[in-house]
């Protein structure tokens, strides 16, 4: 058994193609546009805005007489006004590692605007039970040794079960060792470490991003997307400048100003 600690790994994001966007600019007759977006998250997130009002310059829709210049005040004014439809071209990748199946029921949850891959136990065999404490355990020296005893015996009954069933024996077909693998995981405890890859494009994590460092939200998740909000604000700063962060009961809480943007048509 091992004392782990949550971690987020940022695998991933929507890349802008330059060839396929110039050719798109020349055929709407604004060759020219250009961006001062931070990432190509927020200029695909602009060009899609865009393109709603083909506003890329004046008079090329002849309702528009004047645009917004400027990637934060654009992508700004479209949080604001609650365009919360091109904010879902973008996607970022994560990976969730050393996180408990308590955190990743939670996760799963939320399921618009996400794809989601797990660890299997179906076919990782658990040898190595990983645990994380929550504060109200951790902070208490009985149920901290509890928690660390229970686990270190389910973690034995796990390496005796392989044992029995010669898991590791001269030519054992991997449907058995399948089989075998995916009994024992029903006494598995919840809290076990294991890895989720989470995908979703930038709608889905400022709701959940609200949602899930909340006061009320359950501890580990709000570690874990205290972390997310980090790694977003550095990173996309015109699509999340709306955000601010508390720190409540030692973790950060995510309060966008403008919260749970819905379509606009």
């Amino acid at each position: 058994m091992r004392r782990v600690s949550p971690k987020v790994f940022l695998i991933g994001e929507t890349r802008v193609i330059d060839e396929g966007l110039d050719a798109y600019l020349k055929h709407v007759g604004a060759p020219e546009w250009t961006t001062d977006a931070p990432s190509d998250a927020e200029k695909l997130t602009e060009v899609c805005g865009r393109l709603c009002y083909k506003s890329f310059k004046p008079g090329l829709n002849q309702n528009v007489t004047r645009v917004r210049e400027g990637n934060d005040k654009y992508v700004g004014n479209l949080v604001e006004v609650g365009h919360g439809s091109v904010l879902e071209h973008a996607v970022v990748n994560f990976v969730f590692a050393d996180v408990s199946r308590v955190f990743t029921h939670e996760l799963v949850r939320h399921r618009v605007g996400t794809a989601i891959s797990q660890e299997s136990l179906r076919y990782v065999r658990l040898t190595d039970l990983g645990l994380w404490l929550p504060t109200v355990i951790a902070n208490d020296s009985s149920a901290s040794q509890m928690f660390q005893e229970i686990f270190e015996y389910l973690e034995k009954i796990q390496l005796k079960l392989a044992e029995m069933f010669n898991l590791d024996g001269d030519k054992v077909p991997f449907h058995f060792k399948k089989l075998v693998t995916s009994a024992m995981r029903r006494i598995a405890p919840i809290g076990l470490a294991t890895s989720i890859a989470w995908s979703a494009n930038h709608r889905t994590i400022r709701h959940v991003l609200e949602m899930r460092t909340a006061p009320e939200a359950e501890e580990e998740i709000r570690l874990v997307f205290g972390k997310v909000g980090e790694l977003m604000l550095a990173r996309y700063p015109n699509i999340y400048g709306d955000f601010t962060v508390e720190v409540v009961e030692g973790l950060s809480c995510y309060r966008p100003k403008h919260s749970k943007i819905q379509v606009k048509h």
